[in-house]
């Protein structure tokens, strides 16, 4: 048998661990051999001369001092994790095991790097955390998606797309067609309807299958003969199709002959506008809102927006809406008046609202016309690559005056042209102004006194 001293053993192990240590009786490490050094395993070899469990922290020492003192000839001893303290106040985290060389009275650690393994299951943590996050937002969906689908006043079937079999059925569907919404899960659609009205559900269930929506489409139930609208499209969820179809019923046919088809036509082309269209009473209380309005105020359902103030989305509240009102009022008309939206996610919108009052009506209403321009307001400060002429003006004298100067200039330059635009979209109503730049009318005079705008009274 080769006779290999405790340094050739200490190299030779040494290749099929990650760290091999050689300690004398005394547990004083007389050796190190490492297979792949790096920063924090070179930190360990500046150890020979200390004792083993000197170099661990200190809930590891005992655990050092008990596998030294177990170390047996035979074969090595039960691996056990301990921690190396290192320079940067972070861990080195190493499993050793124990055993004795021969008889020459000195004890080998052998040690496996577990900063692999710690990695690994701190990836795992990390997955297993995301995969929480992900399933508690899926939840969540699922239950605000419940909740639309019970609370809606819509007629609202979830159908197969292959067996044409119902799947679901909401609350409303038990309302309108006077029979629990259980009774229809699993009857094959269209059911209870007359012989033309069910020829032309198909016929929309496969226009729909092939493009995704079509037209909605007037359907009459049996044998009550009631009247409704149907809509359909088509939805994917794990890997299946399904048919989301809809059934508004009609308004009476006495009320239906009291607005002329061209009538009906436009508020169908209001309802499905890319620009948001709500109408409100004379004091901007919400009496009906188009799709585009909820999707910008991020609202579910129309009934979640009426009742309220339209300042409860738009601009700040008490402020713009108390102006538009003024100038409705006057002149019955607003032009591209810029603005804000607040969603109720608290999420802010720049957009561009024309508005309309019908104060002259049976009803007295308001309407208002918001078109998102956030998007374009974004790309006309990237575009734009030219100051005012005033502010021009300024930086050309960069060098010449002090930057405190400057910069005092500039601000009245800002604070005047911020006053003009008030001016400007209030008609020169100055209460208003002084309303929508937040300032007392006192303070709004003595500036419109200081920059020379408008003509004042001796009192003002």
């Amino acid at each position: 048998m080769i006779d290999l001293d405790a340094s050739a053993t200490a190299r030779l192990i040494a290749s099929a661990a990650d760290v091999a240590l050689v300690l004398d009786n005394g547990g004083i490490v007389r050796d190190i051999s490492i297979r792949e050094p790096d920063e924090d395993m070179n930190q360990l070899r500046k150890s020979t001369g200390q004792h083993f469990a000197d170099l661990v922290t200190r809930e590891s020492r005992q655990k050092v001092l008990e596998m030294i003192e177990q170390a047996d000839n035979e074969t090595p001893g039960r691996w056990r994790q301990v921690n190396h303290p290192m320079k940067d106040g972070d861990t080195l985290p190493v499993q050793y095991s124990t055993m004795r060389i021969g008889n020459s009275g000195y004890t080998m650690a052998l040690g496996r790097d577990l900063r692999p393994l710690s990695a690994m299951q701190q990836r795992l943590m990390d997955a297993q955390r995301s995969m929480e996050r992900d399933y508690s937002e899926l939840r969540r969906v699922e239950t605000r998606y419940r909740m639309l689908f019970q609370m809606s006043s819509e007629a609202i079937l979830i159908v197969d797309a292959q067996s044409r079999r119902v799947v679901e059925a909401n609350p409303s569907v038990g309302r309108l067609f006077e029979h629990a919404p259980k009774d229809y899960v699993g009857k094959a659609f269209p059911h209870g309807f007359d012989e033309k009205s069910s020829n032309d559900i198909v016929e929309l269930l496969e226009i729909v299958r092939g493009a995704g929506r079509a037209n909605e489409i007037k359907v009459r139930r049996c044998p009550s003969g009631r009247e409704f609208i149907l809509s359909a499209s088509l939805i994917r969820q794990d890997a299946k199709t399904f048919f989301l179809v809809k059934l508004s019923p009609m308004l009476a046919t006495s009320n239906a002959e009291l607005v002329p088809r061209s009538k009906l036509t436009l508020l169908r082309v209001i309802e499905g506008s890319p620009d948001g269209f709500v109408v409100t009473d004379p004091d901007g209380r919400v009496q009906a809102a188009n799709e585009a309005f909820l999707d910008l105020c991020d609202l579910a359902t129309e009934e979640q927006a009426k009742g309220h103030i339209i300042d409860r989305w738009l601009g700040r509240p008490g402020v713009e809406l108390s102006v538009l009102k003024k100038t409705l009022g006057r002149d019955g008309s607003i032009r591209k008046f810029g603005t804000t939206l607040r969603t109720e996610y608290d999420s802010v919108l720049e957009v561009e609202l024309s508005a309309v009052a019908a104060l002259d009506s049976d009803t007295p209403c308001l309407g208002f016309t918001l078109r998102n321009v956030t998007r374009n307001a974004s790309l006309a400060v990237e575009e734009s690559t030219q100051l005012p002429k005033s502010i021009e003006k300024l930086v050309e004298r960069v060098g010449q005056v002090p930057l405190k100067e400057l910069v005092r200039e500039t601000t009245d330059v800002i604070e005047r042209k911020c006053i003009e635009a008030a001016l400007e979209l209030t008609q020169d109503n100055r209460a208003s102004a002084a309303e929508m730049l937040g300032l007392s009318r006192q303070s709004l005079y003595v500036k419109m006194r200081r920059y020379g705008l408008g003509e004042l009274e001796p009192d003002q």
